[in-house]
């Protein structure tokens, strides 16, 4: 292996890049237009344009990706997580273009990633679960059916999703029907497929997890666990290793089932098993994740193995570089750190980057994707770096956190930072003893009390998208891609050559005083109303859907009255755009 293809953006990108330059490889990155300047493509050592702007264009596209590894001489690819990470078919194809696949193998992936297919691999290995649909569900009324048989609530997951994403917990009858299309939706527009299956859902539980690292010479090793509960949306916002307050028991039971479900399946590379625990100590199965984890620096913290590079090793052919887990060492947090209004029920807030000034010290890391001066679009993950500290005692990583997160300054857009500020002194999660110990998954929505002031509605991000314009270079004809504007001003030019931009224009924001307003939330993309134009509605009634970062939001009727839209279906919208008026019925 000479020169690795890192099929991803953002800070995973930069991570994979460093990883290579320690290991002794190349790394090629790949942009979309949005990404030209990005930190990822600052550090790898050459990086090829994907010419697009959304995901499906870009860092989804397996013909693309597999040409500019062609083009580039990559033998290699790395998928960091998210996008095409635990795709079986990307990884067949790029194994088939006689490329080394860092992942595990396809046959693998396909069993794994198929939510249905994995919970059966788990009863068969002894694993605990709760009830669930032997097989995807084909429509509402079947959901419905099983919450008649189970009781409420139930979980409604993507079949083939992953990272949190396309999951719906129904807590009342009357609102499965939405919530099962909505998780449709999610899993065709992040995972390409839309099969959902149910099972019931733990209420109040925490999400442990194991981290598994296994050798193409049948070696299977479980370095950890980790405690994943402060979550919001099922998307992680802070973890820690090892996972705290478990009993011995159930330290085992995580780490043998997670070793006996992947060594089942000649598993090979990183991979993560997922758990809930209920608050009667009840453990279930919840997940695999074929891939490696956003929170996968704590347990590289705690075990002093580094997991990108040994996912190297393992594509070489190598084994591991040790024979069996090393010791745990201390304890560390990681800090999600996501371009989020926190005041505004973590609201998708991209923008520029006006400042980026992050903390060091003893026992702090931050693992950035983004730098001053850039922009966090809105097409992709809100994750901005991340913030992981590490002490010799939970009670000094707790205080180092504190220290560090009070040094972190970003300005320009709003984040996720107030958040943890706050939550690294909340007595349910800073407790020494488990009975105090009181976090769950639906912790920051239940039972986080402190109000957080919402952040100053940023920009919108610049307009970075690309204006690709052909020349002729000794001869040859060439194309050149510019920043929109920087030379043409983004119009069409004499020699024809037109802007990159989105396929459906940004609807303009104007500052609106009007009480009967609905306004856009954040920047994104308008997905669908719920009410006809003219229809009556009543104050709190859904009556549109937003997208953005890959997260769908829900909007409301600021009052009674009648609906008068606005703007059409499929528009991107900017922050603050008027949306709807609410006329006197």
């Amino acid at each position: 292996m000479k020169k690795v293809l890192i099929a991803n953006r953002g800070e995973i990108a930069v991570r994979i890049a460093r990883a290579c330059a320690d290991y002794g490889v190349q790394s090629v990155a790949v942009y979309a237009d949005s990404d030209f300047d990005a930190l990822h493509v600052q550090h790898a050592d050459e990086a090829w344009a994907l010419d697009g702007v959304r995901a499906a264009d870009t860092y989804l596209n397996i013909a693309k990706l597999l040409d500019v590894a062609r083009r580039s001489g990559a033998d290699a690819v790395h998928p960091g997580y998210g996008f095409l990470s635990e795709s079986a078919e990307f990884a067949r194809a790029v194994i088939a273009a006689g490329l080394r696949w860092i992942g595990p193998p396809p046959d693998a992936i396909a069993r794994l990633g198929d939510k249905v297919q994995a919970r059966k691999l788990a009863l068969a290995v002894g694993a605990p679960l709760v009830a669930g649909t032997a097989d995807p569900v084909s429509s509402a009324q079947e959901v419905v059916d099983f919450a008649v048989q189970h009781g409420l609530p139930i979980a409604i997951k993507a079949a083939f999703g992953g990272g949190g994403r396309g999951i719906k917990v129904a807590w009342r009858m009357d609102e499965i029907v939405e919530l099962y299309a909505s998780a449709v939706r999610e899993a065709e527009a992040a995972f390409g497929r839309g099969e959902c299956f149910v099972e019931q859902f733990i209420d109040r539980p925490r999400h442990i997890e194991a981290q598994v690292i296994a050798d193409r010479h049948g070696r299977v090793v479980v370095l950890g666990t980790r405690d994943c509960s402060l979550q919001r949306r099922n998307q992680k916002l802070v973890e820690e290793a090892p996972a705290p307050f478990l009993s011995d028991a159930q330290h085992q039971s995580i780490e043998r089932a997670a070793h006996d479900i992947c060594a089942r399946v000649g598993y090979v590379g990183a991979g993560t098993v997922e758990f809930l625990l209920s608050r009667n100590g009840a453990i279930s199965f919840l997940e695999v994740n074929t891939r490696l984890q956003v929170e996968h620096p704590v347990t590289e913290e705690t075990s002093g193995v580094d997991l990108v590079v040994e996912q190297l090793r393992v594509a070489d052919g190598l084994p591991l570089s040790f024979d069996a887990a090393p010791p745990a060492r201390g304890h560390a947090f990681e800090f999600r750190i996501n371009a989020e209004d926190v005041g505004r029920g973590f609201l998708p807030a991209p923008g520029p980057v006006d400042a980026f000034a992050p903390p060091s010290g003893p026992g702090v890391r931050v693992d950035a994707g983004v730098r001053a001066g850039g922009a966090v679009p809105g097409q992709f993950d809100s994750l901005m770096a991340k913030l992981v500290v590490w002490g010799a005692t939970r009670e000094q990583a707790l205080a180092r956190a504190r220290r560090a997160l009070a040094e972190f300054r970003i300005e320009g857009l709003a984040t996720v930072l107030p958040f943890h500020r706050a939550v690294v002194d909340a007595p349910d999660f800073v407790s020494g003893t488990a009975e105090d110990f009181k976090v769950h998954t639906r912790w920051i929505e239940t039972d986080f009390r402190e109000a957080l002031a919402a952040a100053v509605r940023p920009e919108p991000p610049p307009g970075a998208h690309l204006q690709r314009v052909p020349v002729e270079l000794d001869g040859r004809r060439v194309v050149l891609g510019f920043p929109v504007g920087v030379m043409f001003g983004g119009a069409v030019n004499a020699a024809g050559a037109a802007s990159t931009t989105p396929t459906q224009a940004s609807a303009a924001a104007t500052p609106v005083a009007d009480p009967n307003a609905l306004l856009a939330p954040m920047t994104g993309t308008l997905l669908a109303w719920k009410a006809a134009d003219g229809a009556a509605v009543a104050a709190g009634d859904t009556v549109a859907v937003m997208e953005a970062m890959k997260m769908e939001t829900q909007l409301t009727a600021p009052r009674a009255g009648r609906l008068r839209i606005a703007v059409a279906a499929g528009t991107h919208c900017a922050s603050g755009t008027p949306l709807a008026t609410i006329v006197d019925a």
